[in-house]
């Protein structure tokens, strides 16, 4: 199977340009506290059952426990899942339809009190079934999920409404934190602005827009890790600032990614003082119209948008300042499920003449009777690569005669605006968390299904071509079904606009050890195996 715009598949899609691997056999050393950048000015809230961002993310996974994950010793793999609260993964019975997990009997929560089974199924029952006035945007992860029961303290089950190989890496999302049941009896809403989890760190301070820190937890489950003595995470949401902030050895490292031109500049100032990971990332920039507000109901509209852009010809040069980089469709490149250029290239914003794909765009417009449309891209307050996507968007626009004008804004209120619909078109990032295609396309389900697609839009056709996916176990078939769900999306409604695939670069100090780089920037973030040689 071809690769879009470059032939890399996703076995070999982790290319580590230093040797971090290495540090694999050496004996980590104990104690210390590790500085890091969370490029963002704040997170929404703290819990993880609600936030879709690594700045909620990479503060307050830390202190978390998760019922299975992507194994950390194998963060590229997309299938290599393992317990962490779980004592071994299970076989499913009935037929895939019934998954049965034991709880590790001696966990315990930062207060001290014992983490049972029932902690681990009231969670995922907020996530799955959220009481009123709660919101959880991964409900759809987990619709082929009837029902959630502890039936011991040391057992879990899950009762699915039919087998899909999906249903694994549904519940090893890494936002799936596993809070009290006590808690989330008495306020389900205590963990938007509270912390008490059983991780390897346990929460010492927050300070709002500044930075975390927590210490190690000593009652932790394994009593090998954590490694560290504590940690201290740095909001900073200018690229500037956290360079200079590596540079100086005033921090450590940043876990999401820098562009090209840091990666050099550090490199070039500090030699073997920095090393780096890079790979394709599982996140992509996407732009979603509001189909509540006019003309954007229109799919003529929505079209004539991503008819404008040439990804092609624009891809070499944007991903030399920003960190994108792959042109592909919905479905991560590289993935048995991804379309090839070739495919691609029949799909509306992709086609290989771009004269011909911004006069059909112009016609279009004219058809609407919307020639010379203004309106507003709201945008996030996050340089990389928000800011340079929606310039360059701005400019590709303008070749049709479109006037954008760009509202940028912190990330709190743009996630507020997205959830109430306070916008005409959007940049987003989307990205599950772990490489899965079928829970990464759920976000375009129709919004009563999944609460996170802001679009804003009902289509039964969508969602009855996902249906018959989830549900189908021959690869073959499953492939053919993605692309005609992608081309209905992409095209014939044009409910989304796919712009560029990022690729993730992660500058290091050279003293930093024991944390592996993945295709998304959620995983593989509790600090619990890195350590810091020095």
């Amino acid at each position: 199977m071809g690769r879009p715009f470059r032939a890399m598949g996703v076995a070999a899609a982790l290319l580590l340009i230093s040797a971090w691997s290495a540090a694999a056999d050496e004996m980590p050393k104990r104690g210390g506290t590790l500085t890091y950048l969370i490029p963002a000015d704040a997170p929404p809230s703290f819990d993880g059952h609600r936030e879709s961002t690594y700045a909620t993310v990479h503060a307050f996974a830390p202190f978390y426990s998760l019922l299975v994950r992507i194994n950390p010793d194998n963060p590229s793999s997309t299938t290599d899942i393992v317990c962490d609260l779980c004592t071994e993964i299970p076989k499913p019975a009935d037929n895939g339809a019934v998954w049965t997990f034991k709880i590790r009997p001696s966990v315990k929560f930062h207060d001290g009190s014992p983490l049972t089974a029932d902690d681990v199924a009231a969670s995922f029952n907020e996530m799955i079934f959220p009481p009123q006035g709660v919101l959880s945007p991964r409900v759809s992860n987990f619709m082929m999920v009837d029902k959630v029961e502890a039936t011991d303290p040391e057992t879990v089950v899950f009762h699915l409404k039919f087998a899909t190989e999906a249903f694994l890496s549904s519940i090893a999302s890494p936002f799936n934190w596993i809070y009290k049941k006590a808690i989330l009896d008495q306020d389900p809403r205590w963990y938007e602005k509270n912390v008490m989890g059983s991780g390897p760190f346990k929460f010492v301070a927050y300070e709002t827009g500044q930075s975390i820190t927590g210490t190690r937890n000593p009652d932790y489950y394994d009593p090998n890790l954590p490694y560290l003595d504590g940690f201290t995470g740095i909001y900073a949401d200018k690229e500037a600032t956290r360079v200079a902030a590596i540079r100086a050895d005033r921090a450590a490292i940043e876990f999401r990614g820098m562009p090209p031109s840091s990666r050099d500049e550090l490199k070039g100032a500090l030699g073997d003082q920095i090393t780096v990971q890079e790979g394709d990332w599982d996140v992509g920039s996407a732009i979603t119209a509001n189909h509540q507000k006019k003309p954007f109901d229109d799919p003529r509209v929505r079209r004539a948008l991503t008819l404008a852009v040439d990804r092609w010809g624009g891809a070499p040069a944007l991903s030399r300042i920003a960190i994108v980089q792959t042109v592909g469709g919905i479905v991560f490149p590289g993935s048995p499920l991804a379309a090839t250029k070739e495919e691609l290239q029949q799909i509306a914003g992709y086609w290989p003449d771009i004269e011909k794909s911004r006069a059909e765009a112009q016609r279009l417009l004219k058809e609407a009777g919307v020639e010379g449309l203004s309106f507003e891209l709201l945008n996030r307050n996050v340089d990389q690569p928000y800011k340079y996507v929606g310039t360059w968007l701005i400019d590709q626009w303008s070749k049709i005669g479109l006037h954008a004008t760009q509202k940028v804004v912190p990330t709190g209120p743009w996630f507020e605006n997205m959830r109430e619909g306070n916008f005409d078109v959007v940049v987003e990032a989307p990205g599950y968390g772990i490489v899965n295609p079928l829970m990464d396309i759920q976000k375009f389900l129709p919004s009563s299904i999944d609460g996170e697609n802001y679009a804003r839009y009902e289509d039964s056709a969508a969602a009855a071509l996902y249906d018959k996916m989830l549900r189908d176990t021959d690869p073959q078939k499953q492939r053919a079904e993605m692309r005609d769900f992608e081309k209905y999306l992409l095209d014939t409604e044009a409910h989304a606009m796919w712009v560029l695939w990022w690729h993730r670069i992660v500058p290091a100090r050279s003293y930093v050890r024991g944390w592996k780089i993945g295709p998304t920037h959620f995983i593989n973030q509790d600090l619990a195996r890195v350590w810091l040689d020095r």
